[in-house]
């Protein structure tokens, strides 16, 4: 990561500093939501406009990631009568987002999907894509389940800005030259923010260099555990960093059928129906099929198109909203033993 020239900010030059960024962008960071997680009086961690530094949430990991702001499990694309219509409306400010490395890093990967995808760019997803600017926040604790460092998510070059928060005040890096204007009062510090450099948990992450081998390894016996584990709820896809999937919807209004909007919805390769073709026909209709189709995804089939390494940068939320504890780092180093038993010529019945 390159080095910038940083700057100590009290709570209250922060806010000061935010009030200044609002009058031309919109900021979005992790809110803990009281009450708002799984259960009853769990809270939840989600991606929300802010107005105060206060309202930040730096030490824990947000439940769902920052690609929520480009993509929202719901979106309207247009509105439509009979005989016209009217897309959405798009964001009328810049937007600056919060986010760790790892989940700063996720948009290279979003990018690639949505607008170097079969040459076709995605619309509605670059009209706000080309709004956004990223702050780089530092991890000072580790979140169960992270292991950004096995998939080289640890460290980023997209960021505008950083901030590292310090108890009572805030270190804040520039990077980007628009933004210097904001510090002229203020005198630089010799101060690093730091991302992290290694993780308590760490993953062989497999590696598959050709379709010979991704198609013995669909047929490897690790995957039949997972059809009394699995029960298809999608809720690792949902709240993956990196998982683009989505259906298209006509909601018709019931007062006239000739009114409506077409919205964008997230789905998931895990949920029944998703394979779904004309004729009825599924082609994964177990949950171990699901789970081996999205695991390979992530491995392999997304590397083989866009040869950028794994769909995955290492967030450990699909791990954490699994209600079954089913562990993505287990099954990567699982799916790596069974790659070196594979070249080994180890047979399996």
């Amino acid at each position: 990561m390159k080095h910038a020239q940083t700057y100590q900010l009290t709570v209250n030059e922060m806010n000061e500093f935010l009030e200044q960024l609002s009058k031309k962008y919109d900021i979005y960071a992790p809110v803990r939501i009281s009450c708002g997680g799984r259960y009853a009086k769990d809270d939840s961690i989600i991606y929300q406009p802010i107005n105060t530094y206060q309202e930040i949430e730096f030490h824990e990991r947000s439940t769902y990631p920052l690609k929520e702001v480009l993509t929202p499990i719901t979106q309207t694309l247009f509105y439509f009568t009979e005989d016209e219509f009217k897309e959405s409306k798009s964001p009328q400010k810049d937007v600056l987002i919060f986010g760790r490395a790892c989940d700063i890093n996720s948009i290279k990967i979003q990018d690639q999907i949505y607008l170097q995808n079969g040459g076709v760019e995605d619309y509605f997803y670059k009209r706000i894509r080309d709004k956004i600017k990223f702050i780089l926040m530092d991890c000072p604790e580790q979140f169960e389940g992270c292991f950004c460092c096995s998939v080289g998510a640890n460290k980023t070059d997209m960021q505008s800005l950083a901030v590292s928060d310090n108890n009572g005040s805030a270190y804040v890096g520039i990077y980007d030259s628009d933004f210097n204007n904001y510090f002229a009062k203020y005198s630089a510090v010799d101060h690093e923010i730091q991302t992290p450099l290694e993780n308590e948990l760490k993953v062989d992450y497999p590696v598959i260099d050709n379709l010979d081998l991704a198609n013995k390894l669909k047929e490897h016996p690790m995957w039949k555990e997972f059809d009394a584990r699995c029960i298809g709820c999608g809720s690792c896809t949902v709240s993956c960093s990196t998982c683009t999937c989505f259906e298209t919807t006509d909601i018709v209004y019931t007062q006239n059928a000739h009114i409506g909007e077409r919205r964008r919805t997230c789905s998931s390769c895990m949920v029944d129906g998703f394979d779904k073709v004309a004729g009825g026909q599924s082609f994964r209709k177990k949950p171990s099929e699901k789970y081996r189709y999205k695991i390979l995804h992530k491995v392999y089939g997304y590397n083989a198109r866009f040869h950028t390494g794994p769909m995955c940068v290492g967030c450990g939320r699909c791990s954490a909203r699994c209600p079954e504890l089913i562990s993505y780092p287990a099954t990567l180093n699982k799916l790596s033993q069974a790659i070196k038993e594979i070249k080994g010529g180890v047979q399996h019945d």
